[in-house]
């Protein structure tokens, strides 16, 4: 057969689709034996060694980080220092970690029960490896979209199902970011602080980043109530690597490397350092889906347009869709994208912790953004009138940003541009390109909702002195007695 190819270009440059298998062995890399049924990363695999392989995946990921000293990958007993918290959210890989921690740590064994065996016995070696019972944690977003229903009993029906009831199921709110005794106590919290802090007119980039914050940070500080020492997310290689290009795209470059490997000290100290770890990051998506079809699990969770949104050409769907083609046309390429994302460092040190995400801050932010973007007024004619106001500001919003507080002389507010990141800076201050927006009655440009760790990072520490505290500070300039 003739071809109409340029003979003289060299193959590797046209960089053809590899074919994902041969096309002519079709039987199990692993067994040898069976029929092949799926294909990983060019290998095909049967169904009868696919669970073992992903079983092997996934307690390969986890098991070096369970110990509070890591053995690394000498196995011994297996011994965490606090409580297990599993992030679920119903959807493919969130599904596919909580039934893979049920079969493998959680199962019942009643022919176990009289069968003996020392410490070391590998069917002892599984047990009691966390404190207490496991909870698995759902953040309920229904708040935040007005046209999506809870799904909080759906999940309840999932987590209970598994036999003996393993784990402990608790429910969240969004919007109990914003309530006080939450801090606490988990509590429903006021929904209209929720709206306020969600609905001002800024981009839907922002608006999913926002969510995403609010609920990676309920998760941690539920973990840290409860005692925890690990929080599991079901994050698989291929959301990984989405994470990782699109956080980049978005600013969040400096904290790149705690989105593959994160250890999270609450604050104020109120327990175990947390260590967040992603079982399923060497396991892709398409697995993640053929173990829940394979294993008839039940898909609860919310829509993708609920998960991702932000539109058809947001830096997060235009990531999200790279990311899938290639895992459909070179599945190698993923792994790489991550691995490649984990190894990366800042060159400078931290400049302290964000208040609102609660991740390191890299130095120098406000003297960045200043120098690249206009975010105060100093004359108002100048902004009211001249050529230089901006077009999606009315001359109402302008005349407030320039108007004095009466108050602002006798009371500073304290301000959080120098207590954020770059990405979180970014998304407050990101505006939307659908115009200027009514504000609801009663709030103003300068006071919107905070979340409670915000508040509690920001609030001036201000208490009074005792007499013997004083004079401990002037003691040296004191005379004697004597």
């Amino acid at each position: 057969m003739t071809s109409c190819e340029n003979p003289n270009v060299d193959k590797d440059v046209l960089m053809t689709r590899r074919q994902k298998f041969d096309g002519k062995t079709k039987v199990c890399v692993k067994c040898k034996e069976n029929t092949g049924n799926i294909v990983i990363r060019y290998a095909v695999y049967c169904k009868s060694c696919f669970f073992p392989l992903i079983q092997t995946r996934f307690r390969k990921s986890l098991e070096p980080s369970i110990n509070a000293t890591p053995d690394g990958p000498r196995r011994k007993g297996l011994k965490a220092a606090g409580s297990l918290v599993v992030a679920f959210s119903g959807g493919t890989s969130s599904t596919a970690l909580l039934d893979l921690v049920a079969k493998t740590y959680f199962a019942p064994r009643e022919n176990d029960e009289h069968a003996r065996g020392g410490k070391e016995h590998p069917r002892n070696l599984d047990k009691q490896i966390w404190k207490g019972k496991p909870i698995v944690c759902y953040v309920d977003v229904s708040g935040a979209f007005p046209e999506e229903e809870s799904r909080t009993e759906n999940m309840r029906a999932v987590v209970d199902g598994y036999p003996g009831s393993p784990f402990e199921f608790l429910p969240l709110k969004l919007e109990d970011a914003f309530d006080k005794s939450w801090w606490a106590q988990t509590k429903g919290g006021d929904l209209s602080e929720l709206g306020q802090s969600l609905g001002l007119d800024i981009s839907d980039e922002a608006f999913y980043a926002a969510i995403k914050t609010l609920i990676r940070v309920l998760l941690l500080n539920t973990a840290a109530g409860r005692g925890a020492s690990h929080l599991l997310l079901g994050t698989s290689l291929t959301s990984l690597s989405v994470n990782l290009i699109s956080g980049i795209a978005q600013g969040a470059g400096f904290s790149v490397a705690e989105e593959a490997n994160e250890e999270w000290v609450p604050r104020p100290s109120r327990g175990l350092t947390i260590r967040v770890l992603r079982p399923l990051r060497d396991i892709g998506m398409k697995e993640c889906a053929m173990w829940d079809w394979w294993c008839g699990l039940r898909l609860v969770g919310s829509p993708r347009k609920y998960v991702h949104g932000g539109g058809r050409n947001s830096i997060g769907t235009l990531t999200r869709d790279f990311i899938f083609g290639l895992e459909s046309d070179y599945p190698a390429t993923v792994s790489t994208v991550a691995r490649t994302c984990a190894k990366l460092t800042p060159k400078e040190g931290s400049d302290g912790i964000c208040v609102m995400c609660e991740r390191p801050a890299q130095h120098g932010v406000q003297d960045w953004k200043s120098s690249i973007s206009i975010r105060s007024y100093h004359e108002a004619s100048s902004a009211v009138t001249g050529r230089t106001r901006p077009p999606h500001l009315t001359e109402e919003e302008i005349a407030n940003l320039v108007k004095a507080s009466p108050d602002s002389s006798s009371t500073p507010v304290p301000s959080l541009t120098p207590r954020l990141c770059y990405a979180c800076h970014t998304t407050l201050t990101s505006r939307s390109s659908r115009g200027t927006t009514v504000l609801p009655s009663g709030q103003s440009l300068h006071a919107v909702p905070a979340p409670v760790w915000v508040r509690n990072a920001v609030a001036p520490d201000v208490k009074p002195l005792s007499r013997d505290s004083m004079k401990a500070q002037i003691s040296e300039f004191l005379l004697d007695d004597d």
